[in-house]
């Protein structure tokens, strides 16, 4: 649960992982003394549905009566160029901002309805941001196991033992003692996966996971990805402008422009799809494809 941020923003972090953590609690505990009212060994898929969403800032109208669903269990990107939006839904997803109207159903329950309408939230989720954001007086695992101290959801032995675990599902086994800045930019990141993930959450979402990494380091990043997938039943929300990662990691991808959805599709049918912003988009940021449709239209006019 990390926001990006300069050095000199460091305390306002901390302030708003505290909100978050804190905004789970609701969610996890019926009653600090009770314990868990969930059991943090398993994990249930959400289905997420938004319906009408809108929200401006000042006089932009950043979300435009976007309509939206993303099924349980499945791994879904939201793509598109920088400033159409794509930040802001996925902050409302996890109720860090609300909309100026339009309604985020999680499990068919409103996010934002409030009196007899409101329902509480069982599922746990957890939000890994663009910039990793570890905090530089703890180590590794401090900051892996952080949530599971601060809300004592299980004995220390048990902590220690979540850390090593989730260390070692994104390939990081044995760096439990190094200092942060020990760490290269494709590490921080997995860590910052790897502490989201110590509280099993039902919903994980990804703001920009590849910003500020090489193409070696993204592929390593994306190949993480697949494999915490493969472990866990939860749902996964990638926000990213980087189309060859969201083509690579998803079972569906969603394209945003102008505050609006546009269009919504496997991999492969974004690929083909005639829509010419979408085709305007994959031909910018992708090469490759280009290359490969050209070719195919010249082989097809050269066969006899």
């Amino acid at each position: 649960m990390f926001l990006k941020t300069h050095r000199a923003s460091e305390g306002r972090i901390e302030r708003l992982l505290h909100k978050v953590t804190h905004g789970l609690v609701g969610y996890v505990f019926h009653a600090e003394e009770q314990g868990p009212a969930i059991d943090l060994r398993d994990t249930r898929p959400v289905g997420i549905r938004i319906a009408g969403l809108n929200k401006s800032f000042g006089d932009k109208h950043v979300l435009k009566d976007v309509q939206l669903e993303i099924r349980p269990g499945e791994t879904f990107s939201i793509i598109g160029p920088s400033g159409t939006g794509k930040s802001v839904l996925l902050k409302l997803i996890v109720k860090l901002d609300t909309p100026d109207s339009g309604e985020i159903f999680i499990n068919e329950v409103p996010v934002f309805a409030a009196g007899e309408g409101a329902a509480e939230r069982d599922y746990r989720y957890s939000m890994v941001f663009q910039s990793s954001a570890l905090f530089n007086s703890l180590t590794v695992g401090e900051n892996v196991g952080l949530w599971l101290r601060e809300k004592r959801v299980c004995k220390e032995q048990r902590v220690r033992e979540i850390i090593r675990e989730k260390l070692a599902m994104v390939g990081l086994e044995g760096t439990e003692d190094l200092k942060t800045s020990e760490l290269s930019g494709g590490m921080k990141k997995r860590v910052a996966i790897a502490r989201s993930l110590a509280m099993n959450p039902d919903l994980i979402l990804y703001d920009e996971p590849t910003a500020e990494l090489d193409p070696i380091n993204s592929d390593e990043l994306a190949d993480t990805i697949i494999k915490v997938k493969e472990t866990t039943r939860n749902t996964t929300v990638i926000v990213t402008h980087d189309l060859n990662f969201a083509l690579y990691v998803s079972d569906r991808i969603a394209m945003m422009h102008d505050g609006r959805i546009i269009e919504t599709g496997t991999p492969a049918e974004i690929k083909a799809s005639p829509n010419p912003t979408v085709r305007g988009f994959i031909y910018t940021t992708t090469k490759g494809i280009k290359g490969e449709q050209e070719e195919a239209g010249l082989s097809a006019t050269t066969t006899p």
